[in-house]
């Protein structure tokens, strides 16, 4: 009899062996797997058991801020939802933090901070590891204003089109709209209501999760004449602004039989200055054949342009100039025509290039993330992206772009006792050009006791209604890019 109660203890020893065994290999070697597992639910309800961090905004003067974001608790088993003030006039920015779709823009750039589960949160290093454990959630406070942001989002009064715009000597993105936009907080949760409102925002014809400023390209017309006078300007195909080129009227695009139209008169060996006055296709054309396509594919890129992996921290789509043309497209793209593309963004980097000397800061939109009690976990520095030019091109393009606004194409961008430079845009698109144009107006403003210009602005309107006789980037663009700048320079 004991013989075997001692064979049974031996194999429950055995079993109890067995079962630790097992237990060690899958704490050891499995534990990562199946906390990773989509099917554990314990993940996710962990993540939405606190309140989320908030996304900041600028208001007024100095470091006041507002938050634009908050969280309430449904009682739920994903507790904590997301909410937001102003959901579409932000939209662009916070992007959605979502039970269901996940996380888009600041919200899935920083998800670490906001979410709490950033080692930078934690008390010691390696602490959230050790513990399994997570802080609560810090707050990201952006670069964008309120004011800027507000009066680029009612200057396009919901018709579909996109702002943005930079202090050219940091880089910090001031307003970031796109429109038509949305409200974010319809996505916040669970159940059909989120369902239901993501297949109808998904099916809209005007695509209002689309981020306009930041995601989508479009043909920038005659305000990419900026970057074919940098061009020219620094590879000595232009001496003085103010001397006749040799364009002759009509030009035919080479190598065809195509005449390059002119909407304005008087283009016919005009000065470079006053091909940027009244926006001439003829002669900025020509001297993009001029400085060649090595030239102008350099001095392209030394904007942005066929830049893949910018990011603000959300990325940025690639602006495209072809690095393969023949002379006629290349005088075409060198008018912002044939495939030559750019974000709203991009055409902002433009601007601020012009306004800070030729240097263009890093774009960035978040400033600094803080922890729940306010100490700085990170804080964004100003660094430089790239030299678009020379700063005695940035000088003459200055005084061109002043000109466009005093006596050109751009006077509806005027603001009275602010030096104002800007450059109108008409892109046409479509089979056979037959769509809207997209009005553009990219600009700068500089207050008259500052000694650099203050912000940088690109606009762009896309179904504007366009008046050929009347630029139409200076009619529909021009007064949003001054209802920002105003607002930059606190005249709003």
């Amino acid at each position: 009899m004991i013989r075997y109660i001692r064979r049974a203890a031996a194999f429950c020893l055995l079993l109890l062996a067995a079962l630790l065994v097992n237990a060690a290999r899958v704490q050891v070697f499995e534990a990562d797997e199946l906390t990773g597992n989509s099917a554990n639910r314990r993940n996710t309800i962990a993540r939405y058991d606190q309140p989320r961090g908030n996304i900041l905004v600028r208001t007024g003067g100095g470091d006041a801020t507002a938050t634009v974001t908050g969280s309430k608790d449904t009682g739920e088993q994903l507790a904590w939802e997301r909410t937001y003030l102003h959901g579409p006039l932000y939209a662009p920015v916070t992007g959605y933090a979502s039970q269901t779709y996940g996380t888009t823009l600041i919200e899935n750039a920083e998800d670490g901070i906001l979410s709490g589960t950033d080692s930078l949160l934690a008390p010691l290093p390696l602490w959230n590891d050790l513990t399994r454990g997570r802080q609560p959630g810090g707050n990201v406070v952006t670069t964008v204003r309120s004011a800027m942001q507000r009066a680029a989002y009612q200057g396009l009064a919901g018709r579909k089109g996109a702002v943005a715009a930079l202090e050219p000597s940091t880089g910090k993105i001031l307003a970031l709209v796109s429109s038509p936009s949305y409200d974010p907080e319809q996505l916040s949760g669970t159940g059909s209501a989120v369902t239901d409102a993501w297949a109808r925002l998904n099916a809209s014809d005007s695509r209002p999760m689309l981020n306009r400023a930041i995601r989508q390209t479009y043909p920038p017309g005659s305000a990419f004449k900026i970057v074919t006078a940098a061009a020219a300007l620094d590879a000595g195909v232009v001496d003085d602004p103010d001397e006749e080129t040799d364009t002759p009227s009509p030009y035919v695009l080479p190598g065809t039989s195509t005449v390059l139209p002119n909407e304005s008169s008087g283009c016919e060996k005009a000065s470079l200055a006053e091909a940027i006055r009244v926006s001439c296709n003829t002669v900025m054309a020509h001297l993009g054949v001029e400085v060649g396509l090595h030239g102008m594919v350099e001095a392209a890129e030394r904007f942005g342009f066929n830049d893949d992996g910018l990011r603000i921290p959300s990325g940025v789509a690639k602006s495209n100039f072809d690095t393969e043309m023949s002379d006629d497209q290349l005088a075409q793209s060198s008018i912002g025509q044939f495939d030559t593309t750019a974000t709203p963004l991009q055409m902002a980097m433009v601007a601020a290039a012009v306004a800070n000397d030729g240097e263009i800061a890093h774009p960035h939109l978040v400033d600094r993330t803080v922890k729940h009690d306010g100490d700085t976990v990170s804080q964004t520095s100003t660094r430089s992206y790239r030299r678009a030019m020379s700063p005695s091109a940035a000088v003459q393009l200055r005084r061109m772009m002043v000109d466009v606004v005093e006596n050109g194409t751009g006077t509806n961008a005027a603001i009275d006792g602010v030096t104002v430079g800007g450059k109108t845009g008409t892109a046409q698109h479509g089979v056979d050009n037959t769509g809207a144009p997209y009005a553009w107006f990219i600009s700068w403003a500089q207050s008259a006791g500052s000694a650099t210009p203050e912000v940088a602005v690109a606009v762009v309107v896309e179904d504007a209604a366009a008046d050929r006789a009347d630029i139409s980037g200076g009619g529909s663009a021009a007064p949003i890019a001054r209802a920002v700048m105003e607002a930059a320079l606190g005249q709003e």
